[in-house]
């Protein structure tokens, strides 16, 4: 297993990690197994969105004798009300269910503490507004909870979060259909089917400045709807007119910017045993660009992917980070301290370039990479 920085809190998480969206109607013997598997492969992050009492209970039953064992992420504002799941923004209830998942979950603290499914502006202003976010911080304040998160589907709203420097993790629905879409207050804009109609054309320049702030702001991203809800993997149903595999969209999640892991959903075990298995499976089994680049709604043409198709370099130039790093110092406004040191801390630099136009041969989306290096020397001086 691989394991990351989440941003700049300390963690360090296993790369693929649990959702436990699947989970909603298991009981404590099922739960049981997921965990198992999660602590023999070395998964050590979980989400925990849903605040079904006897999910919560199963779960804490799961983790006795091993809570040291995973870092939990786990939201507030979801509570069980009537016999059902809501997200509200009643401080009271709020506290209610926070106290009730600590109780049910038999932990001392939380880990990441997730401000729950925040997708409108007006909405963030709620949370402000409303005590919501002092409270988050009287937890942490209180070591209840350690870091304070917001799961979001919107860019804008998910900018002004990690602008605000209020939130140190972003749990943002990451794969490359949902990238198209300029952001929504309606989550079901993601996948409604009029909304992939006409041949669309690369990323939403909203998600990218997201992902790109996040790195420079050191936000860590814990990735949801990596799969779609398992559309991207049925040509049938993926709005991109073709299937891609587990493979392909985990390591899409993973090659974004400020990505620490994919939390990966799973209704059974042997779901997630197929998402495991990403550790050890051969890079072209991972290699997602020549899929994306033959899908018949979407192109990417000019776009950088960061999937390494133009390597090798003849003076082996990193030609991925340093267009990464690249577009990471282009999107501020000064060039960020850690990236202007992690590009100086590469082997080679693009002022190596010769030109020679080799990698633009091999780019399956059209890249003007000499471009970019030319870019690159100039920016960094090197």
């Amino acid at each position: 297993m691989i394991y990351r920085e989440l941003g700049t809190t300390g963690l360090k998480v296993s790369e693929i990690a649990l959702g436990c969206e699947g989970m909603t109607e298991e009981n404590y013997t099922m739960c049981k197994k997921f965990f198992d598997l999660a602590e023999k492969e070395g998964i050590n992050y979980f989400d925990l969105y849903s605040p079904n009492p006897e999910l919560r209970s199963a779960i804490g039953r799961a983790l006795t004798g091993r809570r040291e064992k995973f870092i939990i992420q786990s939201h507030l504002c979801s509570v069980w009300k009537d016999g059902q799941y809501q997200r509200t923004r009643n401080l009271r209830e709020v506290k209610a269910g926070f106290e009730e998942m600590m109780k049910l979950l038999n932990v001392e603290f939380i880990d990441v503490g997730m401000i729950h499914y925040c997708d409108a502006l007006s909405d963030w202003d709620d949370i402000i507004n409303n005590g919501i976010l002092d409270y988050a911080r009287e937890l942490k304040a209180k070591g209840l909870i350690h870091h304070i998160g917001l799961s979001s589907h919107n860019p804008q709203v998910a900018l002004k979060a990690v602008e605000s420097k209020s939130i140190e993790v972003l749990m943002f629905s990451v794969n490359p259909c949902y990238d198209l879409q300029p952001a929504s207050e309606d989550v079901e804009d993601l996948w409604a089917d009029e909304n992939y109609s006409n041949h669309l054309t690369n990323m939403d320049p909203e998600r990218e400045k997201l992902y790109e702030t996040c790195q420079s702001s050191g936000v860590g991203i814990t990735v949801m709807k990596c799969f779609g809800g398992g559309d991207l993997l049925n040509a049938e149903l993926s709005p991109a007119g073709a299937a891609l595999t587990v493979n392909q969209c985990i390591a899409y999640a993973l090659s974004r910017p400020a990505v620490a892991c994919v939390l990966a959903g799973a209704h059974s075990v042997e779901q997630l045993r197929e998402s495991l298995n990403y550790e050890n499976a051969p890079e072209n089994e991972k290699d997602y660009a020549l899929a994306l680049a033959s899908f018949p709604k979407i192109s990417w043409k000019g776009h950088c992917m960061y999937c390494s198709h133009c390597e090798p370099c003849p003076v082996k130039i990193d030609i991925a980070n340093v267009t990464k790093f690249l577009n990471l110092a282009q999107s501020a406004k000064n060039i960020p301290e850690t990236v202007r040191e992690h590009y100086k801390s590469l082997e080679h630099h693009a002022g190596e370039c010769i030109r020679c136009g080799a990698c633009e041969k091999r780019c399956p989306f059209g890249v003007a990479i000499r471009e970019n290096m030319k870019a690159a020397k100039n920016l960094f001086g090197m």
